[in-house]
């Protein structure tokens, strides 16, 4: 029988495992979740997407400073948004490879997002390179969703000319540890590849394994503080791409909470 990533996760040295589907999430989440602002489209993934254990997980709160790099149409960006509320502020990032190589038009909906009434009072987008985090403001989380992989494997889009997909991956975990507070959060979530796989199926499946995150990571300064299986699925063979008609939408995902060590720390010292 084949073990889903979460289970191999446990084997990892996970000193506190945080189980997201066991948190109730706060008011000022499910009401970020229902906000009507939210486009119908977005709603209708939620049962798959589980933005309100996810979140949770997470804990993103109101007044929280966050990055929600590579954001896609901005799925999570919106969610953030209404969670962190008035005193806090999202920074959708999109890596700087992918905008000077991606049509402008893919990005039409992340500036229709920033520019919207109902979330630009706290919501602003910044294009930088993976080594960089720097948006004006020490940052309380950093969020990644299914876009690792495609950092890790140099898919077309995200690499950069002359370095390696694992290279710029280690830069963002970099970049990520250096913009966070002391005991800020960097979230992962991505597709989960077979256990022991490492990257090798991270261009081609779209499919990272979770291990190889966590190596990546570590070696940038975090401490793995949880996972959660909450988007985990047991009857995902790992071996077909995230795109396969058979899989697509209902992969296995992993779910990873790092933080950044606080100052004064057993580990900072």
């Amino acid at each position: 029988m084949k073990k889903n990533s979460a289970i191999a996760l446990l084997f990892l040295g996970t000193a506190t495992l945080l189980h997201a589907q066991t948190l109730s999430p706060p008011a000022y989440i499910t009401d970020a979740v229902a906000d009507a602002a939210r486009p119908a489209t977005d709603k209708q993934v939620d049962n798959d997407r589980k933005p309100a254990a996810l979140v949770t997980f997470a804990g993103i709160k109101p007044g929280d400073n966050v990055a929600d790099v590579m954001p896609g149409g901005g799925y999570f960006t919106r969610i953030f948004s209404k969670v962190v509320g008035a005193k806090g502020h999202v920074y959708a990032v999109i890596p700087e490879s992918l905008a000077t190589k991606v049509p402008p038009e893919k990005f039409k909906p992340i500036h229709a997002l920033v520019a919207d009434p109902a979330y630009s009072g706290n919501t602003s987008l910044a294009v930088r390179p993976y080594d960089r985090l720097d948006v004006g403001a020490p940052l309380d989380v950093v969020w990644t969703s299914q876009n690792y992989h495609d950092v890790y494997g140099a898919v077309p889009v995200f690499s950069v000319s002359g370095s390696t997909g694992p290279e710029q991956a280690a830069k963002l975990d970099a970049a990520a540890f250096k913009a966070l507070k002391p005991g800020g959060v960097f979230i992962v979530v991505d597709h989960a590849a077979a256990p022991g796989s490492g990257g090798r199926d991270a261009s081609t499946l779209h499919r990272i394994d979770p291990a190889t995150v966590i190596a990546q990571a570590k070696a940038a300064g975090f401490e793995l503080e949880g996972t959660s299986d909450v988007l985990s699925n047991p009857r995902d063979g790992h071996d077909k791409s995230v795109f396969d008609p058979k899989i697509k939408g209902h992969t296995d995902k992993f779910v990873l909470k790092f933080r950044k060590p606080a100052v004064g720390s057993k580990a900072e010292s």
